[in-house]
């Protein structure tokens, strides 16, 4: 894998069309599988999730480390080696700079990419008709996300959101990272039961993130994984990472 950091000393930025850009990378092959992307991650988040694999852009008065327009000046310069922008967070559609940022990524010709967990259900609909693709963060069966978020609301809203990207017709895949301090067997044998069952895409079964997890979750996980949770000869049809 070939990840390029942007250079991020700036400190206190807030770019063109308002967006607050906690990171950039110019470079990778894990945001959009099968794809070379940049990613462009967004500050602010309004959940509390433990595995959370950006924390560093939770906070939603955070300040930007990144210009918009150094982010475009990267994706000039990487035209022909880069195919496609990955907009993440934190929750990237809780900015309201995100779709004039996705129409001048457009403009340079590139494939755009959103990862979002579905904590705000309108203004996904109204992103969804400028994206080629969605990585959605599932957590879990609805009544699973006020544990694992710390909001009574989330489930209904992050299922309402699923259901709005596979009407849409955009190209999605559903990611459910495992997490050990909170999930059992039975949790994720039911998420993925009804998953199935509503007709949405079957989900790929992902490790939690250790590396840029906070110091009391990897202390709460205690080296566990996924396969601690689940066994190889469950849901064998089901693609892991």
């Amino acid at each position: 894998m070939t990840t390029t950091e942007l250079d991020t000393s700036a400190i206190a930025i807030q770019s063109a069309h308002g967006l607050v850009i906690a990171d950039f990378l110019s470079s990778c092959t894990h945001a959009w599988p099968g794809r070379i992307a940049a990613t462009v991650t967004l500050q602010g988040c309004p959940w509390l999730c433990a595995y959370c694999g950006t924390p560093e852009s939770h906070d939603p008065t955070g300040e930007g480390r990144v210009t918009w327009q150094r982010v475009l000046e990267q994706l000039e310069s990487h035209r022909g080696t880069v195919d496609a922008v990955v907009f993440g967070g934190g929750e990237p559609t809780a900015q309201d700079g995100l779709i004039p940022a996705i129409r001048e990524v457009r403009a340079l010709g590139y494939s755009v990419g959103l990862h979002t967990m579905g904590a705000h259900p309108g203004r996904l609909a109204s992103v969804l008709p400028e994206v080629d693709w969605v990585g959605f963060d599932l957590k879990g069966t609805p009544d699973m996300y006020t544990h694992i978020t710390g909001s009574d609301t989330a489930g209904t809203q992050a299922w309402a959101s699923l259901e709005s990207i596979h009407e849409s017709g955009v190209d999605y895949e559903v990611q459910f990272t495992v997490d050990p301090t909170v999930h059992t067997r039975e949790d994720i044998l039911d998420t993925v039961r009804t998953i199935i069952h509503r007709g949405f895409h079957a989900p790929v079964l992902q490790q939690p993130r250790r590396a840029t997890a906070s110091a009391g979750y990897r202390r709460a996980l205690r080296g566990r994984g996924l396969y601690d949770v689940i066994t190889h000869e469950d849901l064998p049809d089901l693609a892991r990472r």
